[in-house]
């Protein structure tokens, strides 16, 4: 794992975030990494091993926590008498818990957006709370999928409020807000492609900094992703809808929203890997997954692809890359894992139980993977072939992903939150 070590090291000190954050979906870098090494292996069960505290949800979605010093942070929908309606918008609630013992340090009702939606097929709380909330540790910057954002003070005072309009988006919104220097920046990747724009808001007030017109890309419900190269930042999307398109994955640059490069390929649904050098996406709904060296300019299609790989299965969750391999689970529940230097299969096999395909891993210091959810989850050791190090239950079933800060590992199931941590 020497080659993991040297990488992470060099990934973490790029995103100058301390261990005991995980301020936005997939932690400081958005690629899922934690130098953590204290994380537990094993939790739940019958006699609730390694679980420090749970507490019940303020209603329900599948939003991942986030992690700020000693406050975590998450967002939920509740309808009035618990039962999802699609003639009713249910409430918008941002609510904060102590990292010690889970206790309720105050919960947020923000006002919907316009989007009163009736496509429920997205997930728990009907796809409203998906996007998962951002933190730079003086607000916490949330997204609903009835098209609102908000941005709150660390106390859960409302500082503004901004609508997204338009807002023709496929299904629902499932991409989450990042942060760059003064700006939340979030991919409207819309069903209706003249509507499609990457924008930056200002954390001051919400108000557009700068918009990046997107007419030529698919839907998307992926996350950007936030990175350095060659010592330059570059924001990469992935956005083809269903199928392949000719500039579906795409680097900008944060400060203006000017494209630096882009490629064919295909991805809605899983925000990219970056390792080794290459950024690795596929579509989430099946199909082929490409590797890219991000250094290049333009249409990079014929100079920069790597290699690809094919006969992929639906997979949600994002992949990761840790040393010298990508993991790819897929539904229903097969993780494949490739060389991450030319594509080439190393192992392909069945995590027996895990409970969903949606929730992105994460990876510590350890070099160890984390499937994690509220429900079956499967911990691995990174490498060449699979080598399962536990299988965890929690009975709690949903789709967000892990956070991981301090030694602890916060998973949002349907009804509780969950703090793991070694007793």
């Amino acid at each position: 794992m020497r080659g993991f070590a040297a990488f992470l090291v060099i990934v973490l000190a790029a995103a100058s975030a301390r261990a005991e954050e995980w301020p936005q979906f997939r932690g400081p870098t958005g690629l899922g990494y934690t130098p953590d090494k204290k994380l537990p292996v094993t939790w739940g069960g019958p006699t609730n091993e390694n679980v420090a505290w749970k507490v019940p949800l303020v209603g329900e979605g599948h939003a991942s926590p986030i992690v700020w010093g000693d406050r975590v942070f998450l967002c939920t929908v509740r309808w009035p008498g618990g039962k999802q309606d699609p003639k009713v918008m249910p409430e918008h609630h941002v609510s904060c818990y102590k990292t010690a013992d889970g206790k309720q340090a105050w919960d947020t009702t923000l006002e919907a957006g316009p989007w009163l939606r009736s496509d429920f097929r997205s997930g728990p709380g009907g796809g409203y709370a998906a996007p998962t909330p951002a933190t730079d540790g003086k607000r916490v910057y949330v997204v609903f999928a009835s098209a609102v954002m908000a941005a709150l003070e660390m106390d859960g005072k409302i500082a503004w409020r901004q609508e997204i309009r338009p807002y023709s988006f496929d299904v629902t919104i499932g991409a989450s807000p990042i942060l760059h220097g003064d700006t939340v920046i979030f991919l409207c990747a819309m069903a209706k492609a003249s509507d499609s724009r990457l924008v930056a808001f200002s954390k001051a007030d919400g108000s557009v900094k700068w918009e990046t017109k997107l007419p030529k890309i698919g839907f998307a419900h992926s996350t950007p992703v936030l990175l350095d190269v060659r010592g330059k930042p570059q924001i990469v999307i992935i956005a083809s809808g269903i199928g392949a398109h000719p500039e579906a994955l795409q680097a900008f640059d944060p400060a203006d929203g000017k494209r630096i490069w882009w490629c064919k390929a295909a991805g809605d649904a899983s925000s990219p890997a970056y390792g080794k050098g290459i950024v690795y996406t596929d579509s989430g709904r099946g199909g082929s997954g490409v590797a890219v060296d991000p250094t290049g300019e333009g249409d990079v299609a014929a100079t920069h692809v790597k290699w690809t790989v094919g006969g992929l299965s639906e997979a949600i969750g994002s992949p990761i890359i840790v040393g010298d391999s990508v993991f790819r689970l897929q539904s229903p529940g097969v993780l494949r894992i490739w060389n991450v230097s030319d594509g080439q299969e190393t192992d392909k096999q069945r995590l027996a139980g895990v409970s969903t395909t949606w929730a992105s891993p994460i990876a510590d210091g350890n070099g160890r993977i984390y499937f994690a959810s509220g429900g079956k989850s499967t911990v691995i050791e990174a490498g060449p072939q699979l080598k399962v190090l536990a299988v965890n239950e929690l009975n709690d079933p949903n789709h967000a992903s892990p956070a991981a800060a301090n030694g602890s590992l916060y998973l949002a199931g349907l009804k509780n939150l969950y703090c793991i941590r070694a007793k």
